[in-house]
């Protein structure tokens, strides 16, 4: 099991929001490479990032920093990064820069054509994020509620031959409340590729539930507020998925 830290980028600098509101955003550092640099210290292998305002935007906006944590971290682990991705085009620039991964959210939902192209063009480096509120999937920064379904859609992009599905409960995200692991697992169970589970994280004992439904195709997890807060040692939490991972 990946326990994934989250990079959250808004105006250069690392910040965590509670629900995807800009107005609730709490800053933790304002150097995102000396972030990066902590987490890989602390045994991550892999480092999820947020263009904030570019999820908001609709293009890259903290490209800068971005960059400069590919500079400190991205020939040691994969980095992964979602918020703003529109274009070929940026999913080019991105890569060629040193991103793994390409994570495509309202895109995907809005412009299926675009997500078909990039897994296309850029086949093994493409994510899906699907951010969702009682089984039903929500676009641009979570502000608009659609009428797809989770599952329905996941297995749409499966067949279009993206990588993995980044799968966040989006009443939860930021709030400590804990992974809706009930709703992960069913989307996995749903799937042939790996889902990645995200929103809510909060105590040790939540990794070992995920632990626990690693073989239903939960690869990992992504670690936002608790790590930062101190709710949750990651170093730790990671020792423990990968005690139970054997």
């Amino acid at each position: 099991m990946l326990l994934i830290p989250a990079i959250d980028l808004k105006d250069g600098h690392c910040v965590r929001l509670q629900q995807g509101d800009m107005a609730r955003a709490t800053t933790f550092s304002e150097d995102p490479a000396a972030m990066a640099r902590h987490w890989v210290d602390k045994g991550a292998r892999r480092l999820h990032l947020v263009d904030l305002n570019g999820a908001f935007a609709g293009k890259p906006q903290n490209y800068a920093a971005v960059k400069s944590i590919l500079k400190e971290v991205g020939d040691e682990i994969p980095v992964q990064l979602g918020g703003g991705i529109r274009d070929l085009d940026t999913i080019e620039k991105y890569i060629d820069g040193g991103l793994r991964y390409v994570i495509i959210g309202t895109a995907a939902v809005k412009n299926p054509g675009f997500l078909q192209d990039a897994c296309t063009a850029f086949g093994g480096h493409i994510i899906v994020g699907l951010d969702a509120k009682e089984g039903k999937v929500a676009t641009d920064g979570w502000s608009k509620l659609t009428g797809h379904e989770v599952v329905d859609l996941a297995r749409k992009f499966e067949d279009w031959g993206v990588e993995a599905i980044v799968y966040t409960d989006i009443g939860r995200d930021g709030m400590l409340t804990g992974i809706n692991i009930e709703a992960t697992v069913k989307l996995a169970q749903a799937l042939h590729i790996p889902v990645i589970a995200s929103g809510g994280l909060s105590h040790i004992s939540e990794i070992e539930k995920l632990c626990a439904v690693e073989d239903e195709g939960v690869e990992g997890v992504i670690c936002g507020r608790a790590i930062y807060s101190g709710e949750l040692d990651f170093v730790a939490a990671q020792a423990k998925a990968d005690e139970l991972g054997k």
